[in-house]
């Protein structure tokens, strides 16, 4: 009798092994990969003499008006995973196309400004694209929702009463802006200041940027996932495409 209990037990616990093995490789193989933040595409070309003077001579005033959300934006957020008997860290990333939003741009005594900023991503469409070999991502898409009460917070909204531009951003330079503002998740609304790579190109602007702080500040807490530790420090990202309204 305790001979088959010895027997029993030890089926058992080689049972565990090879359950916890199998998961460890299902789950956490060193094949990993994630995509670069994101940001600008790629400048455009060089404008000729004509069409610089074009835009000199228009001036700041050309940005004048409503810009809107238009196709080919996105958002998203990245954050650090730990998998279990793991040393290096791996980036978590998720986004969505599904954002909102507009400003608009005036003429103010100081130059140019936009106002009446305020931008939305729906958090129900985040799907990740990261990749490890041998596991199916898109499972912590239903974690994060959850986390996140989707259902009942359904969007991620930011916005700012105004912030000044610099001339040159009405001439196609790439210009680095500051934003401070407000971010509501999950019905929590916190100060966050966003660093922003703006860009006039073919009559649309690009912005592009980021934001990071701590899960905790909106009384969110880590997701809870089977032998991976989840870093509280989460990045959210953005790039927009910006047509007239």
């Amino acid at each position: 009798m305790r001979r088959t209990v010895l027997l029993g037990g030890a089926a058992l616990g080689v049972a565990v092994i090879v359950a916890l093995g199998g998961a460890y490789v299902y789950e956490f193989s060193g094949l990993r990969t994630a995509p670069k933040p994101l940001g600008l595409s790629s400048a455009p070309a060089a404008a000729s003499p004509s069409i610089a003077a074009s835009a000199s001579s228009a001036g700041a005033g050309g940005l004048t008006g409503s810009w809107t959300v238009a196709q080919g934006s996105e958002a998203g957020y990245r954050v650090s995973e730990v998998f279990a008997g793991q040393t290096s860290s791996h980036e978590a990333v998720a986004r969505t196309s599904s954002v909102s939003g507009a400003l608009t741009v005036q003429e103010g005594s100081a130059g140019l400004q936009a106002t009446s900023i305020r931008f939305a991503a729906q958090l129900g469409s985040l799907q990740s694209v990261d990749q490890v070999a041998g596991r199916d991502v898109s499972q912590r898409d239903r974690i994060v929702s959850e986390t996140l009460s989707v259902f009942q917070y359904p969007t991620a909204t930011f916005q700012t009463r105004g912030v000044d531009l610099p001339a040159a951003l009405a001439s196609g330079q790439t210009v680095t802006l500051t934003v401070p503002g407000e971010l509501t998740i999950r019905g929590v609304t916190r100060s966050v200041t966003v660093t922003v790579q703006a860009r006039l190109s073919g009559g649309e602007v690009q912005a592009a940027g980021s934001t990071s702080f701590a899960m905790g500040d909106f009384g969110i807490s880590p997701p809870r996932i089977p032998i991976t530790t989840v870093d509280p420090h989460v990045t959210l990202e953005f790039a927009l495409v910006l047509a007239r309204g």
